[in-house]
């Protein structure tokens, strides 16, 4: 890993590290310098994984379990992290979440909560531990929430899952503002279609559609996720705070009519 990279003498906090997209970041975070704490909830050997990937390159990594809809294992995550790190914490990517199919018609308040719970109020509960933490060390810190290119355009089926990456997006743009004179800079990255093992054999014609409409005519790549929070995170975002980096290969940009 390298010493001289982007975010060399960064301390990081990746949630959700043991899928695919946590993965990914966790590991641009460490070839970037980054020290990283990679936490998972059930994932335990995909972060595993990536942790010995870190140590074996000559990273620093370290692997820490949290239920996130608890808001006080939330803040002893933060703690755990930043205790790790020799006192500091100078990233927090809340990556964390989940995206089950269920239609609205059917769907409970509980339905609802779960979805809401893990996708949205541990965002909450996790900055605010984080920025109260770089708050009081010098340079401050940057969070970066995993959103979705479901924020502004639905899909059936995901009627909770939409409504908390919107949320994530506002949550962003709200604590971007509160805690800037902290020094901490809070945005959003919302991806497209990430590729998956099995993903194609999985929904064939919805790999099909996104292509078409892709710009750059591929899904994406978890390291293209991790890319753009490395860049959030980095020296060279000091002055991006409050912003919506969507990571899509120009899906976006197709017409709608």
């Amino acid at each position: 890993m390298s010493r001289e990279g982007l975010l060399a003498g960064q301390v990081a906090l990746v949630t959700g590290a043991g899928g695919g997209v946590g993965q990914g970041i966790a590991l641009r975070f460490a070839e970037e310098g980054a020290a990283v704490a990679l936490h998972c909830r059930t994932s335990v050997s995909g972060a595993q994984e990536a942790a010995g990937r870190i140590r074996a390159a000559g990273g620093a990594a370290v692997v820490l379990r949290a239920e996130l809809t608890d808001e006080d294992a939330c803040r002893d995550l933060v703690r755990q992290a930043a205790e790790w790190g020799g006192g500091r914490l100078t990233a927090l990517v809340n990556n964390a979440g989940v995206q089950p199919v269920q239609d609205l018609a059917g769907m409970t308040a509980a339905d609802w909560r779960a979805v809401v719970d893990t996708n949205l109020t541990s965002v909450f509960a996790c900055t605010q531990a984080a920025a109260e933490l770089m708050r009081d060390q010098d340079g401050g810190g940057s969070v970066t929430h995993i959103a979705s290119v479901e924020a502004r355009s639905p899909a059936p089926g995901h009627a909770h899952y939409c409504a908390s990456k919107a949320a994530v997006v506002m949550h962003a743009r709200s604590a971007a503002q509160e805690y800037g004179p902290w020094g901490v800079r809070v945005n959003t990255v919302s991806p497209g279609l990430i590729d998956r093992e099995g993903l194609a054999e999985a929904w064939p014609e919805g790999v099909r559609r996104w292509r078409q409409a892709a710009a750059a005519g591929r899904l994406g790549r978890p390291e293209d996720v991790g890319d753009a929070c490395v860049f959030l995170a980095s020296r060279m975002a000091s002055w991006i705070t409050g912003h919506d980096l969507v990571v899509d290969g120009g899906a976006s940009a197709r017409p709608t009519w």
